[in-house]
């Protein structure tokens, strides 16, 4: 921890620069990465270390603004405030990349913006109003480039909003060819969510294999000597809903969900899969790549190729929605 700490010290000190004070609109991201992984507990006692205004380097991302250090049980936790727009461009490039059809761009620029409303207005007076992990949405410091500049730009202020209030916009790369509802994800139901049928066939992740041995899936979920994995439950859309575990100490049931967060979501990239026992090893097939709630980041970009303009796309994804511009605070 003290050699980390030193490191940040030096690279605070190299590249900090004294610049022009934010624009009143701004929002505060914990910088969530392999150096610093964790996200403060409830009740974690923190204290502030310091704060300077420049650039941060953490491998290889450079994050500009305002830099906040803080220390508690878990180690050092990195705020990063920016002016909100900016952090709008960035979650575009760490999302979707530069290279989409200008209308997929503009599409990820209304949701990224929503979702950072949505976040500051609900933790408007925490520590922080959102991370920079899968656990809100992807954001990895500076990475300008003009064809996203000019999507967000040309979107400046819009949100995705129902009956007058800003919308918790979910999103994920891909659907598989049908996105699931939200209760079955997250136990609530939403106007705006349901299941819908979308075209993602052009995703890598359209389908996928995963060979895991049964030694790995046990230390994950911290259950020893694996026998056998079937499945339990499916949802309402035919994603697994639950799993049968026989072990030596008995018989186990885990969520499709929590399958998935221990052993790593790109590991198990959907719940929307099937088990094989072969020998030591599970075979997943599956398709489609995330919770599957809301918007399809492949099925927007196909949408895009096809002519659909942003707006279109948001309406079929989040119907009964309207685009309004968010008041600064």
């Amino acid at each position: 921890m003290k050699r980390i700490f030193g490191l940040f010290l030096i690279i605070m000190t190299l590249l900090v620069s004294f610049g022009n004070t934010f624009a009143i609109d701004t929002i505060k991201v914990l910088i969530v990465n392999e150096v610093y992984p964790k996200v403060p507990a409830k009740d974690e006692k923190i204290e502030k270390m310091g704060s300077m205004k420049g650039d941060l380097l953490v491998i290889g991302s450079r994050y500009s603004g305002n830099i906040e250090v803080w220390k508690g049980d878990g180690g050092l936790y990195l705020i990063n405030e920016l002016p909100f727009e900016e952090y709008v461009k960035e979650v575009v490039v760490a999302e979707v990349g530069s290279s989409w059809e200008m209308e997929a761009l503009k599409t990820q620029a209304v949701l990224a913006r929503t979702y950072g409303v949505y976040q500051k207005r609900i933790n408007g007076n925490a520590l922080f109003h959102i991370t920079s992990s899968v656990l809100h949405q992807a954001y990895k410091g500076n990475s300008s480039d003009m064809r996203v500049a000019y999507a967000v730009e040309n979107t400046a202020g819009e949100i995705l909003t129902f009956n007058g209030r800003p919308i918790e916009p979910f999103y994920h790369s891909t659907c598989g060819g049908r996105t699931e509802n939200p209760e079955d994800v997250f136990g609530r139901s939403y106007p705006y969510l349901r299941s819908i049928e979308s075209n993602c066939e052009i995703s890598p992740y359209w389908v996928w294999e995963r060979r895991i041995p049964l030694t790995e899936i046990g230390k994950a979920l911290n259950i020893a000597r694996i026998k056998e994995m079937t499945v339990k439950s499916y949802t309402s859309t035919k994603r697994v809903k639950e799993l049968t575990i026989v072990h030596d100490s008995g018989t186990t049931v885990v969520k499709a969900t929590d399958l998935r967060k221990a052993i790593g979501w790109s590991r198990l990239p959907s719940t929307n899969f099937t088990v094989t026992k072969d020998e030591d090893s599970v075979i997943f097939e599956g398709k489609g790549y995330g919770h599957g709630v809301g918007l399809c980041q492949w099925s927007a970009l196909q949408m895009a190729r096809e002519g659909k303009n942003y707006k279109e796309i948001l309406s079929f994804f989040y119907p009964g929605t309207t685009i309004q511009l968010y008041e600064s605070r």
